[in-house]
């Protein structure tokens, strides 16, 4: 009997379109602290969690925030995220036909840096809550990407060995972190050119190149059956 195989999505870059929301939104909320944030500079922490991202930006500028001054910027920034994806579709045009076609072979799964509130928000708001069988969002695990806690914590919800299961990702820190865990990779440029994605075992510009046959091949061929 073949064993169960999955595909797991890191969410923010390969299905939603939602980078360029998360910076707007930081920008909201750091300008009146008199604070800017420009896109090299976001793209530089793509695929850290909002802690990490506000730690490392701020310490960039000499900047020490308290515990609860961290917690106080996440808050307002996931308020006002929340509010930009109410007002419009985010998700890749060729996310849900990905899902859909992905879902007839593979369990599927999402491990993302962002919140899994913010994740289930946008998947409840294109039906796609019955699609994917497990969320891992960063309130999920102890270790945010490069760490591989939450591909870990997918592929155990799913009940998948990790050599049965790839990952797709758009930014080294995923690629990392997927790896790590011992997942295959398949990295999309929709952030970062394919020479920022070498550590992938497959390099793909759209979801439409993930096929049920590169998924098949990627784990027979690499002894996973």
């Amino acid at each position: 009997m073949t064993a169960a195989r999955a595909v797991v999505f890191d969410f923010d870059g390969v299905l939603a379109d939602t980078e360029g929301l998360h910076l707007a939104s930081y920008q909201e909320v750091f300008a009146p602290r008199g604070w800017t944030l420009d896109r090299d500079t976001y793209n530089r922490y793509l695929g850290n969690t909002d802690h990490d991202l506000i730690q490392g930006v701020t310490r960039e500028r000499g900047l020490r925030l308290s515990p609860a001054d961290v917690d106080t910027l996440i808050a307002e920034k996931t308020v006002v995220y929340l509010c930009r994806v109410a007002a419009g579709d985010v998700l890749f045009g060729d996310a849900c036909p990905a899902i859909a076609r992905l879902g007839l072979h593979y369990r599927l799964a999402i491990a993302s840096g962002s919140f899994r509130k913010e994740i289930l928000a946008i998947l409840t708001a294109n039906n796609l809550t019955a699609a994917i069988a497990a969320v891992v969002g960063a309130d999920d695990v102890a270790r945010s990407k490069p760490a591989p806690d939450s591909y870990l914590a997918a592929v155990d919800a799913l009940g998948v060995r990790p050599s049965h299961a790839v990952a797709i990702e758009d930014s080294i820190w995923g690629l990392t972190a997927a790896r790590a865990a011992g997942l295959h990779t398949i990295g999309i440029t929709t952030s970062h050119p394919a020479s920022l994605l070498t550590l992938a075992d497959t390099i793909v510009n759209n979801l439409d190149e993930v096929t049920a046959d590169l998924i098949d091949r990627m784990i027979v061929s690499a002894g996973g059956r």
